[in-house]
C-alpha cells in the first residue's frame, strides 16, 4: 500500500514537471523551428547571390572582350570581389550562428531525453500491474490464512480426541493393571 502511495506521488511529481517544462520545451523547438527556417532562407539567399554573382561574372567576361568597356567591367569586377567578400563573411557568420544553433539543440535533446525517462504511460501501467499483483497476493494470503486457521481449528479437536483417548488408554490400563492383579 506504502508503494503504491510512493507511485501515485511519483506519477504526480512526474505530471509537475512536465507542466513546468513543457512550455519550455515547446518554446525552445518553435525557436529551433523558427532558427532552422531562418537558415533554410538564409542558404537560399546564398545560393540566390551565388547565382547572381555567377551572372555578374558572365557578363563581366562579354564585356571583357570589348576594350572600350575594360574599365566598366574593372569597376564591376571590383564591386563583385566586394560583394563576395561581404557574402564570405555573411556565410561565417551564417555558420557559426548554425553552430551554435546545433548546440543548442544537442543540450534540448539531452534534456528532453532526461525528461522523457519519465514516461508516465509506463509508469502507470507499471503501477496498475503491480496493484494486480498485490491484489492476487492479498487474495492468496488471505486463503493461506484461511487454510492455517482451519488447519488450527482441526488440530485443536484432535488434539482434544487424543488426550480424550489418551485417558481412556489410560483408564484401560488401570483396569487391566487391576484385573492382572487380582488374578
Amino acid at each position: 500500500m506504502l508503494s503504491v502511495n510512493k507511485l501515485e506521488k511519483i506519477i504526480e511529481l512526474e505530471e509537475k514537471l512536465r507542466a513546468e517544462y513543457q512550455a519550455q520545451l515547446d518554446e525552445k523547438t518553435a525557436t529551433i523551428e523558427r532558427q532552422a527556417n531562418e537558415h533554410a532562407e538564409l542558404q537560399a539567399t546564398v545560393e540566390s547571390q551565388k547565382a547572381t554573382i555567377d551572372k555578374q561574372l558572365e557578363v563581366i567576361t562579354d564585356l571583357s572582350s570589348k576594350a572600350e568597356a575594360n574599365q566598366h567591367v574593372e569597376r564591376q569586377n571590383r564591386e563583385l570581389t566586394n560583394r563576395a567578400g561581404n557574402l564570405q563573411e555573411e556565410i561565417s557568420e551564417l555558420k557559426k550562428r548554425v553552430k551554435s544553433l546545433q548546440k543548442d539543440l544537442a543540450e534540448e535533446r539531452t534534456q528532453h531525453k532526461a525528461l522523457k525517462q519519465f514516461d508516465p504511460a509506463r509508469m502507470k501501467k507499471n503501477l496498475d500491474a503491480n496493484k494486480k499483483k498485490l491484489a492476487e497476493q492479498t487474495k492468496a494470503s488471505s486463503l493461506l490464512q484461511k487454510t492455517l486457521n482451519e488447519v488450527k481449528s482441526e488440530r485443536a479437536t484432535l488434539q482434544a480426541k487424543v488426550g480424550e483417548l489418551e485417558t481412556q488408554l489410560a483408564e484401560l490400563q488401570a483396569d487391566l493393571n487391576t484385573e492382572e492383579a487380582a488374578a
